[in-house]
């Protein structure tokens, strides 16, 4: 699914009107409707409601619906604000259709002064002041009623976007300025800012709402931002012939491990022989030896000459992927070998957990990286890799785009709605996940998953937007039986059978 800016929802909107065609009104009116029947199918008439409409079209698709729900017999005040004396056309028509309307209860025009309504814990307040084409902050009297509705205890809905925030690019909003709700309305499409951990606090629920776009005007219209589905992932699946062996299943590298820190070798390993890969060669210090063959007795042990940490590169001749970094360890011989094991890699490479935190405490490295390669930071770790702090997570998103841009690489920023940026400038969100998954060791396994599809035959993009989303599902399969707040790692890497199966299926 696309994600579309701001300014390519109002080409869409424009798409539409000329090529179905219909009427502008009209279309305010479908979407009106659809908000409507969202608000009755949740809340029923006995609550009073509150409608906060601005001077724009989100206004006007507020002014409708307060007219179809007094029409329903909810009780209905509604406040227009008309600073300016400059409303658009569909929110003048509306507005003569609500003052025709008798079933309002009370339909206030704010031109100068304000008496703000009285909001308690039994009202519901229906944000329609400002939507998708809001590009500055919020500030004066509106910014005072945004403050005020939020110190409020009445339940407040929010039309397409809670007003003051953007669509994309909140890095400098001023957040205290920004709608609250409880339940976000948004239409036909999900925002990009939806997508931002911070913006969590302002859309509350989110409830996306077909208006009926014009299909053909979203096809062709192209969009860097996309949102993965099963259905983008099913025709990509790669074919296990009848009569494979191991040998035609691909044979991944996993360099993993120090003193201390098997698990995440063991973790990455298992991930790995879980993705459908043939064999996997896990390269770790002597002292993990005896851990890793009895915890993983499937993978094949290359013992380093160390006895704690990772010292030596691997010839990789005889591998189809490799994964590098969790549990490595900071030490400076390792740090060598890491670099020294990544240069001479003649095959799809994974980095993750210390191998980025040795590139960040060796930027100059990134420069030696190998086009193509994959790493999984989470947001920390980025900003060490990068060697900058960020206000918030779209300037976050922006410099890991740059960066997969710069080093030709694919970057897959981890949280609730993983970002993977890819080198032609794209960036794909994934679906899948939950907050159960919010344990140490998830990112290992995430790493194996991916080296094993790597391995396997999956091309760099595939393995790494099929990797996410198995990753997030098996996750989400875990957290439904066993519930996310006892979930570890291990629990995801358990059900990645079942994720394959619900894919394949």
């Amino acid at each position: 699914m696309k994600i579309f800016t701001g300014a390519q929802i109002r080409e869409l909107d424009k798409y539409t009107i000329e090529h179905e065609p219909v009427k502008s009104i009209d279309l305010m009116e479908r979407a009106a409707k659809s908000i409507t029947h969202a608000i009755t199918e949740t809340w029923s008439n006995g609550m009073p409601v509150i409608v906060f409409a601005g001077p724009g079209n989100n206004g006007g698709d507020a002014l409708a619906v307060s007219r179809m729900l007094a029409e329903q017999k909810y009780d209905v005040s509604v406040y227009l604000f008309n600073i300016n004396g400059n409303l658009s056309e569909d929110c003048k028509t509306n507005k003569q259709r609500l003052i025709e309307c008798r079933a309002v209860r009370k339909f206030d025009e704010v031109v100068n002064e304000f008496d703000p309504p009285k909001l308690e814990k039994n009202m519901l307040v229906i944000d329609g002041l400002f939507g998708s084409g809001l590009n500055k902050p919020l500030a004066g009297g509106f910014a005072s009623l945004v403050k005020y509705i939020n110190q409020s205890a009445a339940t407040v809905v929010s039309i397409d976007v809670p007003s003051g925030l953007m669509t994309e690019d909140n890095t400098y909003n001023v957040r205290a300025n920004i709608i609250k709700a409880d339940l976000t309305l948004t239409l036909q499409n999900i925002k990009l800012s939806f997508l931002f951990a911070e913006n969590q606090q302002f859309i509350g629920k989110l409830r996306m709402l077909d208006i009926r776009l014009s299909k053909e005007g979203m096809e062709q219209m192209t969009s860097h931002y996309r949102i993965l589905e099963e259905n983008d992932l099913r025709p990509r699946l790669l074919h296990r012939d009848c009569f494979a062996h191991k040998g035609d299943m691909g044979h991944a590298l996993i360099v993993a491990g120090s003193y201390g820190m098997a698990g995440a070798a063991v973790l990455a390993t298992k991930a790995c022989l879980r993705s459908g890969v043939g064999k996997v060669t896990v390269c770790t210090p002597r002292r993990n030896n005896d851990i890793l063959q009895m915890s993983v007795p499937e993978a094949i042990m290359h013992v380093d000459k160390e006895e704690t940490f990772f010292s030596e590169s691997v010839e990789t001749a005889d591998y189809d992927a490799l994964g590098i970094g969790p549990g490595l360890g900071m030490q400076e011989g390792a740090a060598i070998a890491f670099i020294s094991q990544v240069r001479r890699a003649q095959i799809p490479v994974v980095v993750d957990a210390d191998g980025l935190n040795i590139l960040a405490s060796h930027r100059a490295w990134l420069q030696q990286l190998p086009k193509g390669i994959i790493m999984t930071p989470h947001p920390r770790e980025f900003e060490r890799l990068s060697g900058n702090r960020f206000n918030d997570s779209y300037e976050r998103l922006s410099n890991a785009r740059d960066m997969a841009e710069h080093l030709q690489a694919y970057i897959i920023l981890k949280g609730h709605n993983s970002a993977l940026c890819m080198p032609d400038g794209n960036i794909v969100f994934n679906s899948t996940g939950n907050a159960g998954m919010a344990t140490a060791g998830s990112g290992d396994v995430l790493t194996g998953i991916i080296t094993g599809l790597l391995a396997r035959g999956y091309r760099q993009a595939d393995a790494c937007m099929l990797g996410m989303y198995l990753h997030g599902l098996a996750g989400d399969l875990a957290a439904k039986e066993i519930g996310m707040e006892s979930m570890v790692a291990g629990d995801i890497i358990r059900y990645l059978p079942k994720a394959f199966r619900r894919l394949e299926d």
